[in-house]
């Protein structure tokens, strides 16, 4: 018996797709790529931040755009029902497929234009398909406080230098942007009664459910969720890295907390515990895509 059911890979791969987008759509938009950062608790009301390496943006991706204005009729893969080898397929399955693409035109063209308007509100008003959506995103970066690199590398893929002073009067989050939610963080900092702050890097790990990335919808890390949805099989046929995504940086860098002399790190989640150095003592976190914690520390800055 024959069929004309796609094959596995292709139907992962769509669904995958199909996930990133929702997934954006909900806030899980941004990913660390390479990086360096660093947290320095440097008084009882101080600290400085600093985050050196790559962001990469879903929206303004090639992986969340592969879809959009595709209008030409692709016929899918035939295969054989029993022996699941791929076939030519007969004029009528054709025909079929064809008749089909053609009754879905209008609802395609709404459902993308829905959900580039939908896209456009999480990226601060930005147009995701506008070629200079990445230049855009650019000049809003570079006219906030903190950002003294802001770099296009191409596909969602940014750049960026970011450091700030502040005082611990107030919580903190990073990445904080203009007219985007605050839906995706990779470093948080809670201030507690009694001059304690809580520490959390949701954005750090690559495989938590914390983390707020595809890992908690698909079981998996941070957008490697889509390799274990049809790009993993098409790595391992090509003889690739099955974790890895063309086009999607894979999380890999170093996060430190520094606390100042005086102070007491009360928890922390790292292997090696508090190291200590001249200037207090430091934790650090060595992150891949196998991290499946997200770093985690609670210190006494205050009395």
């Amino acid at each position: 018996m024959f069929s004309q059911i796609r094959p596995r890979t292709a139907v992962l791969r769509a669904a995958a797709l199909l996930t990133g987008f929702a997934l954006a759509l909900s806030g899980c938009f941004m990913t660390p790529g390479k990086f360096i950062s660093e947290l320095a608790i440097t008084g009882p009301d101080s600290f400085t931040f600093t985050y050196e390496g790559e962001i990469f943006f879903l929206g303004l991706s090639k992986l969340a755009q592969m879809e959009a204005g595709k209008e030409e009729f692709t016929p899918t893969e035939c295969f054989d029902e029993e022996t699941y080898e791929n076939r030519d397929c007969t004029e009528d399955e054709l025909a079929a497929q064809r008749s089909e693409w053609e009754a879905g035109a209008a609802e395609r063209a709404e459902r993308e234009t829905k959900q580039a308007k939908q896209m456009a509100a999480l990226m601060g008003g930005i147009d995701p398909s506008d070629p200079k959506a990445a230049d855009e995103l650019v000049k809003i970066l570079q006219r906030q406080k903190g950002w003294e690199r802001v770099v296009h590398k191409g596909d969602g893929v940014f750049d960026v230098s970011y450091r700030i002073t502040g005082t611990m009067g107030h919580d903190f989050m990073f990445p904080l942007i203009e007219g985007f939610p605050t839906t995706n963080p990779f470093v948080q900092a809670y201030l507690r009664k009694g001059g304690q702050v809580r520490i959390n890097a949701p954005g750090f790990a690559a495989q938590s459910t914390e983390s707020g990335g595809l890992g908690t919808v698909l079981g998996a890390g941070s957008f490697a969720g889509l390799a274990a949805m049809g790009a993993a099989e098409e790595a391992r046929e090509a003889g690739k890295d099955p974790g890895a995504i063309p086009g999607v940086p894979q999380i890999e860098g170093t996060f430190t907390v520094r606390a100042a002399p005086g102070m007491r790190i009360l928890a922390n989640n790292t292997d090696e515990g508090p190291v200590a150095q001249a200037a207090g003592e430091a934790l650090v976190w060595q992150i891949n895509p196998r991290t499946a914690q997200a770093p985690t520390a609670l210190i006494a800055a205050g009395n």
